[in-house]
């Protein structure tokens, strides 16, 4: 693995990460614990927003021309 740092390992399996988080929520959901579900869909939420931008941010500074409006 060439990045092995927290980042990079999370990066790498972000998918599992999220599904996990959800697992997790789901589960405290159905033991009546919907504040706690909340914060780890807030972890979640977080993770996936930022995967997002930093995305939109490789796409915005690739040297190839985009679609124009």
């Amino acid at each position: 693995m060439a990045d092995e740092s927290v980042g990079g390992v999370a990066e790498l399996y972000l998918g599992n990460l999220l599904y996990a988080l959800e697992r997790c929520a789901l589960s405290l959901d159905q033991d009546g614990k919907a504040l706690d579900a909340a914060f780890y869909r807030g972890i979640g939420r977080k993770l996936a927003d930022a995967r997002g931008r930093a995305q939109g941010a490789a796409i915005g500074s690739s040297s190839e021309p985009g679609p124009s409006p």
